[in-house]
């Protein structure tokens, strides 16, 4: 990135007794300046393969709500995916979703590189900064996503909110039963994708090789591509993750 640019992270910063560490890997969609749009046209950066649409404005709620940290990844998931592992096939796509990105194809390894140095490992360096100055036995790890309400081939996906889960599937399965005790929501468990260390990296790498409790959660977009819905499930998360903290330290 050229001097004067922003560094790939914003962090609002909680309180000091906060437990709540929340990321939000695809928040934003900016894109360096000298790779100017990657050769997509204006309505493309309006999709979800720019960007996690609705998640940042969720985040900026819920860590209002709560007073937590939480650290946004401000470029565009289509210059680099920062929930995937530098290297991985789908980190820098060439196409996404039947649009193609002529900025990504053809790259060398040094042009891969450049944007791993400049944006990837920044952004992870900048969590990890702040998780080591934290006392672990204390604190949550919360990745926000959201998800497209059908899949390519147009099958609808019924849920409303998905809770991922590897190394940690008791705060899923928790969090699952506090949902679903709102009455009328649907709640995938593993859905509508699954973590592992093969397809993500952010919660593998932060929490589960730390055995940090983990939540990654995914909410539909097109519950949260307005104002009111992303404040309803900011307020209903932030209402709902401090009784699962206090039930999980009870079970513990």
């Amino acid at each position: 990135m050229d001097e004067g640019e922003a560094p790939p992270y914003h962090v609002h910063h909680g309180k000091e007794d906060s437990p709540f560490v929340m990321i939000s890997d695809h928040a934003g969609r900016m894109v360096p300046e000298r790779l100017g749009d990657l050769g997509l046209p204006p309505d493309e950066w309006d999709r979800h393969i720019a960007y996690d649409i609705g998640i940042r404005e969720v985040g900026r709620h819920l860590q209002q709500a709560l007073g937590c940290l939480l650290v946004e990844q401000v470029y565009s998931r289509l210059v680099i995916d920062c929930n995937r592992a530098a290297g991985h096939p789908t980190s820098i796509p060439p196409v996404s979703d039947g649009a193609p990105v002529q900025g990504n194809q053809g790259l060398s390894a040094a042009e891969r590189q450049q944007r791993e140095d400049a944006i990837l490992h920044v952004y992870h360096d900048e969590i990890e900064r702040h998780l080591s100055q934290r006392n672990l036995d204390e604190t949550l790890f919360v990745s926000l996503h959201s998800f497209t309400p059908a899949m390519q081939d147009g099958l609808a996906r019924p849920w409303h909110i998905g809770l991922l889960h590897d190394h940690d599937p008791h705060s899923a399965r928790l969090m699952k039963e506090l949902l679903e005790g709102e009455g009328n929501l649907c709640v995938g468990d593993n859905q509508p994708y699954v973590l592992n260390t093969q397809n993500e990296y952010s919660v593998p790498y932060h929490a589960g090789r730390r055995n940090l409790p983990a939540l990654e959660i995914e909410i539909r977009q097109d519950l949260i591509s307005d104002g009111a819905g992303q404040r309803l499930w900011a307020e209903r998360l932030a209402r709902l993750l401090p009784c699962f903290w206090e039930r999980r330290k009870d079970m513990a």
